[in-house]
């Protein structure tokens, strides 16, 4: 392996990797020499310091995204599941291609492309079917061939069933939180579906905080009456304003909204009546809170493109909350967004301004990579665990549970004790493995 540097953070023993991968995986075999452009993909073995020299099963964790880098755990409660997977396995935590210190592409790498074409192009080339392929290269080149366990969050769940549908015989058991992908429909069906959830949510919000509607109601005013610029330049609309919403499906963040509502204004009292300025905290603090990771929003609908698209995806969100009136930046009470992109934000945001061409041009594509094999996932035999959060804003429940029932020797947990980011507790990666452990879907696993 390419050792970089080992060492020990509070609970766990770190060791930093990274190899070489071919930037276009068309005409290659993962395992196999290549020749071509490559790039670098960084991983970390993470394990407990009992353990350093035992012989554990291997984890590889599917980081959610698009567009994320792996987890940086501070000691092994700092990412709840952690804690629970050094008791049984040698965590891979790989950074995906593009993100963290995997050759990371952000504005600087877009900037020395020439064409809007050219970028596009560049752009497709981070999808799931060139993730899934160094993850499969990784295996069989740096960890001999061993069979693995996934552990998939959100979109860590997409790649898990692309894993499935490419490479099914790389993998000896499966965990999902929160990610399984509605394989056979498009990105329209999928906001179809959330863009209520996302009305229900600042409902709810509204409900627990009903001071925040007022308050809220009050900064669109002030948004909509001139222009309001953020520290970094970028200017503060409505829309930008509204997608604070994104995070509504995580706890705590409607505590987060509301905190950042409670330091609006200027004057101190809480009053709204009258024309105080907006307070340089608050433009701060929304201006932190709606910056996005380079990758995140400009792959964002292009993770639901498999292989030959009917017709191009041509922004799914936008044309479903154009047929949502009461998402209007004028409309009370004023609702939040949540995870959907919209041709603003590459006007509005200065770091995806360099995307935006790109963007355009992959929002009128129709070809992209094969990253489901639905008949593969038909067959499928290796023990799938999932947990599906019921209330999930990002992934519709009713849609995971119409793909797991078409998923072999698939089970799922179905709950509405924790939202999205379930995983990053103590509870959930534990009570998944002692339900696959119990049913006996860990005999290929254990040593």
């Amino acid at each position: 392996m390419a050792l970089l540097e080992k060492y020990y953070v509070p609970g766990l023993c770190v060791e930093d990797h990274s190899i070489p991968v071919p930037l276009d995986w068309t005409g290659k075999v993962p395992g196999e020499g290549f020749d071509g452009a490559t790039i670098s993909l960084f991983y970390r073995v993470v394990c407990a310091p009992e353990h350093v020299h035992d012989d554990l099963p291997l984890l590889i964790f599917l980081q959610g995204g698009p567009g994320a880098g792996s987890p940086r755990p501070l000691n092994p409660d700092s990412d709840g599941w952690i804690r629970e997977a050094i008791r049984h396995f040698r965590i891979i935590l790989p950074d995906q291609r593009g993100t963290g210190r995997s050759s990371r592409v952000d504005s600087h790498s877009m900037a020395s492309i020439g064409s809007a074409r050219g970028q596009a192009d560049f752009l497709k080339r981070f999808l799931a079917d060139s993730i899934v392929r160094d993850f499969e290269h990784l295996r069989r080149t740096e960890f001999h061939g061993e069979k693995w366990t996934s552990l998939g969050q959100s979109y860590g769940g997409f790649l898990t069933l692309s894993y499935l549908s490419l490479f099914p015989q790389a993998l000896a058991a499966c965990f999902v939180t929160g990610g399984i992908a509605d394989v056979s429909s498009a990105a329209e069906n999928v906001y179809r579906h959330t863009f209520p959830r996302m009305a229900e949510k600042t409902r709810r919000y509204y409900g627990r905080y009903p001071q925040d509607e007022a308050r809220a109601a009050a900064v669109a005013d002030r948004l909509a009456g001139g222009r309001t610029l953020l520290a970094n330049g970028d200017v503060l609309s409505v829309e930008r304003f509204q997608s604070l919403g994104s995070g509504f499906g995580m706890k705590p963040s409607c505590e987060r909204v509301h905190w950042i509502l409670d330091d609006a204004f200027v004057d101190g009292d809480g009053s709204i009546d009258g024309e105080s300025a907006l307070s340089d905290v608050f433009l701060t603090e929304v201006m932190e809170a709606t910056s996005s990771n380079p990758l995140y929003w400009p792959l964002q609908e292009f993770i639901y493109a498999n292989g030959e698209l009917e017709r191009p995806i041509g922004w799914a969100a936008q044309r479903v909350r154009d047929d949502h009136p009461e998402f209007n930046a004028g409309a009370r009470p004023l609702l939040f967004t949540g995870e959907a992109i919209f041709p603003w934000m590459f006007q509005q945001e200065r770091a995806l301004r360099p995307f935006a061409a790109a963007v355009d041009v992959l929002m009128q594509d129709t070809s992209f990579g094969r990253i489901y094999d639905e008949r593969q996932l038909e067959r499928n035999d290796v023990p799938l665990q999932a947990a599906v959060y019921f209330d999930d804003m990002y992934v519709d429940s009713g849609l995971q549970l119409r793909t797991l029932g078409h998923v072999g020797r698939s089970h799922y947990w179905v709950t509405n004790e924790f939202e999205h980011d379930g995983v990053h507790g103590a509870t959930v990666f534990a009570h998944l493995y002692r339900e696959a452990l119990e049913r006996g879907d860990l005999s290929a696993v254990l040593k």
